[in-house]
């Protein structure tokens, strides 16, 4: 990397933390937006520069913005951040489901000329996918198979914690938009396949399995180019069960393609 790149994160929880450690002295300068009062401030390690507001980060340039601080910060930041002319890469992909934001967001990047940069997160697959877009008979089904851990608020909600932890528990089956909506902190990778492949085109199923060995995510595909089967099971983190380990590794990919002179 010819120069230093300026790396702006928006929270520092789990997956900033793990992007940091992964970059931190590997030809990056790290700034972080948190709220005033944020416990999270406390954890911020050497060097990395503590912002107030979003005109702060707006004040510092960074180079691109990374958003891992769930739905809310896409909307309260990246429109801002776009029309500046800064690029962004977004965490919470599952904010997207809502077509005004996601309208706002095109919008911001058109006028500042800069890019909404889409991740695939906890999966791969996706240039597959996206070359689907385009077929008229494409199929695809996404299933998010995970721990009842992972679920243990809605399984509780629904009553069904005991039997979760028997057998296998279907919570949903539908539209990407609406697990998202139903499912906000778990459902970014069915948003994001939808992105890719087109909403009318993807099923979403959402089950709880007690004999999943990790977040597990299952896409099918079906067209006349051909059939796809890919699996994908990913350690959750250890912080939070929500989370594929994997995320913050993809993300980190992600900002490293931004930069790189050959990108992969």
């Amino acid at each position: 990397m010819a120069s230093e790149r300026r790396l702006a994160l928006i929270g520092f929880g789990t997956i900033a933390r793990d992007i940091h450690a992964r970059l931190g002295g590997d030809g990056f300068a790290f700034a972080c937006l948190l709220r005033p009062g944020s416990p999270s401030r406390a954890s911020l390690p050497a060097g990395v520069a503590a912002l107030d507001s979003l005109g702060d980060l707006l004040a510092w340039r960074p180079d691109l913005v990374v958003e891992a601080a769930g739905h809310a910060a896409i909307a309260e930041t990246l429109p801002q951040v776009l029309a500046a002319g800064i690029p962004a890469l977004p965490a919470s992909t599952g904010a997207l489901a809502d077509n005004a934001l996601l309208l706002r967001l095109a919008e911001a990047a058109q006028a500042g000329n800069a890019r909404l940069i889409v991740p695939s997160g906890a999966v791969g697959g996706l240039d597959y996918l996206a070359a689907l877009r385009e077929t008229p008979d494409a199929k695809v089904r996404y299933t998010s198979r995970k721990p009842p851990a992972a679920w243990g608020p809605e399984l509780a909600a629904a009553g069904l914690a005991e039997k979760a932890a028997q057998a296998e528990i279907v919570l949903y089956e539908g539209a990407a938009r609406e697990a998202a909506r139903r499912y906000p902190k778990n459902l970014n990778v069915g948003l994001t396949i939808a992105l890719a492949v087109g909403h009318d085109r993807l099923s979403v199923r959402i089950v709880s399995d007690p004999a999943a060995a990790g977040n597990t995510h299952e896409i099918e595909a079906t067209s006349a180019l051909g059939t796809a089967r890919l699996s994908f099971v990913n350690l959750p983190s250890p912080t939070n069960p929500k989370t594929s380990a994997l995320t913050a590794a993809s993300l980190t990919a992600a900002i490293r393609r931004q930069f790189d002179r050959i990108a992969v």
